[in-house]
């Protein structure tokens, strides 16, 4: 989970007349996530259809159920899995409104709570941000980026290496695909 920012509504009519997943609205929130899921960073659209998450659920909070700061995007398992959850006292890492680093930590392709946050713990169980498939993909990209620090290191042109090491860092970058453990990875590696 990254933090994020929240773009304005394209179409405040359309919330106004109840209309939460308007076309423009939710390419909005696409944008403001580069296609990915607002809680655990996978690219969406590859496997399956984007949800418009409620961040505090709309049965709970049906004053909110068409107010664009409480809307985001997310991957179908993400929302299931949060589906009507909601603590009052220890509520899920909104990646809009607060930085998930100050919540969340890395080591290799786990995500743990940074410092015995309880708000990390509860949006990594509740949300099962350590999920099997999620591990999987997570570790191949990973293992993806170990190769390419290797062969880096291997290069004696230095002008290639020097491109090669730009690709590595990039990987980084908020728009791709698992872009927290990434720049966790490259911190440990002194890349970053």
């Amino acid at each position: 989970m990254i933090a994020l920012v929240r773009p304005e509504c394209p179409n405040p009519a359309a919330l106004a007349r109840g209309n939460y997943t308007d076309s423009a609205n939710k390419k909005a929130l696409r944008k403001s996530t580069a296609g990915k899921c607002m809680y655990c960073e996978s690219k969406i659209e590859q496997v399956s259809y984007p949800h418009i998450e409620h961040i505090k659920p709309k049965k709970k909070f049906p004053e909110l159920e068409f107010t664009w700061d409480n809307l985001g995007f997310s991957c179908q398992v993400c929302n299931t899995n949060k589906g009507e959850k909601y603590n009052e006292t220890t509520p899920f890492i909104n990646p809009y409104n607060e930085n998930p680093e100050d919540y969340l930590v890395f080591f290799e392709f786990y995500v743990y709570p940074q410092g015995g946050s309880k708000r990390g713990e509860y949006s990594i169980t509740e949300l099962q941000l350590n999920r099997a498939g999620l591990i999987e993909r997570r570790k191949e990209k990973i293992d993806k980026l170990y190769t390419m620090i290797n062969v880096s290191s291997c290069i004696s042109n230095e002008s290639v290496s020097a491109q090669l090491l730009a690709e590595i860092k990039a990987e980084a970058d908020k728009e791709k695909e698992y872009s927290a453990m990434v720049k966790s990875v490259l911190l440990a590696q002194g890349i970053l």
